[in-house]
């Protein structure tokens, strides 16, 4: 990792970006024997211990080749073109999935046609990263016909967000990081120029940012380390209790949450299922993100962030308010599992990775 720095302006403030032996009779040759031990080594480390630090796959060098794959619903070809273009630009070989135009019921492909791609793009050895299409629904349909071990075996970055959650939540439980960021559709919307898309084409390199925000009236002050997990809200809690989710982990996390089109009741509930299950009283902190596409006001809050603002002013940990990610502009990048430092006072929030 590069410890480069570089100032973004676009936060309202800035981005500063650094970058024994035994014996045994064998039924199996030895070979086959020591592959299926290799096997199970790695499917017990896939799931890393609590403060087991998470592998980090290799970053980008130019002409690397990045798995363009539609895990969720069906994407505009357009769109996958225009964003493998930016890619092109950007010094990789894109390499489109078999079935990532396909349009099955909305998703793109059948379950097991969507795990194909992904299967793929892992085992694939020229591929050093994958990036999804778009969101959507469909991601959690993939879960149960991939093993952890697997996505552990063949650690690369996989980017995306929204559905995509569901897949991040499932690489932290594998003990794989992953990068919670733009797909195809923003890149291309934005030909690759703006603050995000060069933010994201930094990280690709490993450049890792440092973001800093202006204040926000509802922040809870603080200082905290921990593991960054979250993504979208309702995606993550619908993982409740199963091996894929990431917040079954009892290291110290901090949870970033955005969402779109939920209404403020049903946030309600999942922030109290947060709650019931113990998880809040053990956060370290919070990064509340984008709530878009909502009925406001509602039940005497005039907002998402007033409504959450009600619950969690009684947890003491650092909570900022108005991070720039989710469905909304600007959706900056974050490390899934990566250790960050997280610092909220009067003049302001600021997010470091301290690893």
């Amino acid at each position: 990792m590069r410890n480069e720095k570089w100032i973004v302006p676009g936060l309202g403030c800035c981005e500063d970006v650094r970058g024994k032996s035994a014996h045994f009779s064998f039924l199996i040759s030895p070979s086959s024997f020591f592959r299926l031990v290799l096997s199970f080594i790695i499917y017990h480390l896939s799931f890393s211990p609590a403060g087991a630090q998470l592998l980090r796959p290799s970053f980008l060098r130019a002409g690397d080749s990045i798995a363009v794959i539609s895990p969720c619903s069906s994407p505009e070809a357009k769109t996958v073109e225009r964003g493998c273009i930016i890619l092109r630009q950007w010094g990789y070989e894109p390499v489109v999935g078999p079935h990532a135009l396909a349009d099955y019921h909305g998703f793109a492909g059948t379950a097991d046609e969507r795990t194909a791609d992904l299967l793929w793009a892992l085992r694939d050895s020229t591929i050093r990263a994958i990036m999804c299409t778009r969101g959507g629904d469909g991601a959690v349909q993939l879960l149960s016909r991939i093993p952890l071990s697997e996505l552990a075996r063949h650690p690369k970055w996989l980017i995306g967000f929204s559905d995509v959650t569901a897949l991040h939540s499932a690489m932290v439980q594998a003990g794989v990081q992953s990068i919670h960021g733009s797909m195809c559709h923003a890149i291309a919307a934005q030909e690759g120029t703006d603050t995000v898309s060069v933010t994201l084409r930094r990280l690709f390199r490993g450049q890792l940012p440092t973001y800093r925000l202006a204040p926000h009236e509802l922040n809870q002050t603080g200082t905290a380390e921990g593991l960054l997990v979250g993504g979208n809200f309702s995606v993550f809690c619908g993982l409740a209790g199963s091996d894929y989710d990431f917040l079954q982990r009892t290291d110290d996390l901090i949870l970033f949450i955005e969402d779109t089109d939920e209404a403020m009741t049903k946030v309600d509930r999942m922030l109290h299922l947060l709650e019931i299950r113990g998880i809040l009283g053990r956060l370290k902190g919070i990064l509340v993100g984008h709530f878009t596409k909502y009925k406001k006001p509602e039940n005497g809050f005039a907002d998402m962030y007033a409504m959450l603002h009600e619950y969690l002013q009684y947890y003491a940990i650092p909570v900022s308010y108005g991070f720039p990610v989710g469905h909304a502009r600007p959706n900056f990048p974050l490390i899934e599992g990566a250790r960050v430092r997280l610092t909220v006072s009067r003049q302001g929030t600021t997010l470091e990775y301290v690893e």
